[in-house]
């Protein structure tokens, strides 16, 4: 096959809000910047996000960064690196004010400022009361996040590559990432894509589950770039179940919903996250409120003839405010659950939503691995944001509305530190003479299939076994059973037969790809969450229900090659401030 080539500064795969915030920096700077993209920019999945972005601004209560700080790393069950955390929560203003002056259309108050809405997980004065926290635009945040960081590309001349899949990662001899080659997937053409810096943008990976409310672009493509190239990955065991999926359908309710003052309810009509969470009842964290309601359910207190979900009810706030801060919310719940929620509460079940772990990355964004002396090693020219890194600023729970800060903090630190390195001056390294050899080996393949496993039973057999062996909760039974479960489905990947050896927007080769990428985070998620004997965050685990900070306060680093897990500290100090000791979670 003829493989094209071509050259740029900076080569980022990925158009969400990440991928078009360190796009736009690096742009500014007057880097050559390339964005690789499987859907149009604006149809990212940020596009999804609702409730609001997280900054310590005050307009609505009183706040500080310190507060913030503390709920993300309380948050995160104590697995958060609390340097990280301190960088997220101290640039948040400055990263808000910089989308306001860009022209995000926020939300206001009457004063003008920006309008903040309180969160599960944000607090005033170190855990006393919910903050209002929030920066929202209605309950469609991220995607006018998403279009503003757009138009600025548009107006910064960003080169967008759209509609093509990034397919492997080059590294040379040194370990360094010297691009990527992608495919085009309008013609099926293979491109190497030269870079003297590549950044990962790719999102989440929540497709590996039946149940959930991520797009179906979200394959975990990043991760699978990474596993293949020798890159582990970090802290995959922890995954987030959003208590506000609807029922049977998995589309998202957003947590802004209770930050305006909706309420969960079980079948006998009672408020029931105040026997769990006190405090902050409806607003306590995700895992707090997965659990509780899945508790509910088991208990057979859940709603509807199979009792299977319980009710979101906002009826009680009023049309007028619903209408006005909540209006996605209104057509979700009529179009997926045929329920007018001015009128009638919506049935909600918790659905996976996010990622914690990813690609392990400093506060630079630089990727890491493991060094020959067991320490942390910077891959040179790969650096990697957003919901596919893991910095680690979420830990083992991430608090709603610090995806977006995620988002625009390390992107922005990405191309500020990118645009520092002095790339102009520098020329690109010369590429291995098998640059392109794995990427095309794995086209070879498909397309030399004359018979083998459906493209769609193979994905469907990884989804309905993470939902069944890795949920809201597990037990060593039910991770061993998967971890033998996912090996042997690993077997059908590698014979997986592609009918349609067309080449013009093969559609079915783009999801034979997907696949595998999907298998390395399956195999990644379950072999990590099998090992770790403790209860932390979204990791419940009903045999060893305790966390256990003596012998489990370390991050995971899974290697693909033999399934290998690696461990490193949680970095416990801050950048400026005492550390937040662990303690026990309360609300």
């Amino acid at each position: 096959m003829q493989v094209n080539q071509r050259k740029f500064d900076v080569v980022i795969v990925g158009a969400g809000g990440s991928g078009m915030r360190c796009a736009l920096q690096l742009a500014r700077d007057g880097l050559d910047v390339a964005v690789l993209s499987k859907v149009f920019p604006t149809r990212s999945h940020t596009v999804a996000a609702q409730g609001g972005i997280s900054a310590s601004l005050g307009n609505m209560s009183e706040d500080s960064w310190y507060w913030h700080m503390f709920d993300t790393v309380k948050g995160s069950d104590y697995l958060g690196d609390q340097d990280a955390i301190e960088f997220m929560c101290r640039e948040a203003p400055s990263a808000v004010y910089e989308l306001e002056h860009m022209g995000m259309p926020f939300d206001r108050n009457p004063d003008g400022t920006i309008y903040q809405r309180p969160f599960g997980g944000h607090t005033a004065n170190l855990g006393e009361k919910p903050v209002q926290r929030a920066c929202a635009a209605a309950d469609r945040t991220g995607h006018a996040l998403l279009h503003t960081l757009y138009q600025q590309n548009v107006a910064a001349r960003t080169h967008f590559f759209v509609e093509w899949m990034a397919l492997d990662l080059i590294r040379d001899a040194e370990g360094d990432v010297l691009g990527v080659v992608a495919m085009e997937m309008e013609t099926g053409e293979v491109t190497i894509l030269e870079a003297k810096a590549t950044v990962l943008a790719t999102g989440g990976a929540g497709r590996i589950f039946a149940a959930s409310t991520n797009a179906y672009i979200n394959t975990g493509d990043g991760l699978g770039m990474a596993a293949r190239a020798g890159i582990p990955l970090q802290d995959m065991e922890f995954w987030q179940f959003h208590p506000t999926g609807v029922a049977g359908a998995g589309v998202l309710i957003t947590e802004g919903v209770r930050g305006e003052g909706g309420i969960l309810l079980n079948a006998n009509g009672e408020r029931f996250m105040e026997r769990y969470a006190p405090t902050l009842k409806d607003l306590a964290p995700r895992d707090f409120v997965s659990r509780s309601m899945d508790q509910e359910i088991k208990e057979g207190r859940g709603c509807g003839p199979h009792k299977d979900h319980v009710l979101l009810k906002l009826d009680h706030l009023g049309a007028e405010t619903i209408h006005k801060r909540l209006p996605s919310i209104a057509e979700i719940a009529q179009k997926f659950a045929n329920v007018d929620c001015t009128k009638e509460p919506i049935p909600v079940v918790p659905t996976i939503h996010y990622q914690m772990g990813g690609i392990p990355a400093n506060i630079h964004s630089q990727v890491l691995t493991v060094g020959a002396d067991g320490g942390d090693q910077v891959v040179g020219g790969l650096y990697a944001i957003g919901e596919c890194s893991c910095v680690s600023v979420h830990g083992a729970n991430r608090l709603g509305t610090n995806s977006l800060l995620d988002l625009v903090v390390f992107g922005r630190a990405a191309g500020r530190h990118i645009a520092s390195s002095d790339l102009l001056k520098r020329s690109h390294k010369p590429l291995p003479a098998d640059a392109a050899d794995l990427a095309l080996a794995r086209l070879a393949r498909l397309d030399a299939s004359k018979s083998g496993e459906s493209i769609q039973d193979v994905a469907n057999a990884i989804r309905t076994t993470m939902q069944t062996h890795c949920g809201v909760f597990r037990t060593s039974e039910l991770l061993r059973a998967g971890v033998d479960a996912i090996a042997q489905i690993e077997q059908r990947v590698q014979h997986i037969h592609l009918k349609d050896k067309s080449t013009v927007f093969n559609t079915a080769r783009v999801e034979a790809l997907e696949v595998e990428n999907l298998i390395e985070t399956a195999r990644a998620t379950i072999i990590s969450a099998e090992a770790r004997q403790e209860s932390r965050g979204a990791h419940s685990h009903r045999d060893h229900p305790d966390r256990d900070d003596v012998n489990w306060l370390k991050h995971s680093l899974w290697f693909s090659e033999d399934n290998r897990l690696a461990y490193r500290p949680v970095q416990m100090k801050p950048l400026s401030v005492d550390t937040f000791k662990p303690k026990a979670r309360t609300f």
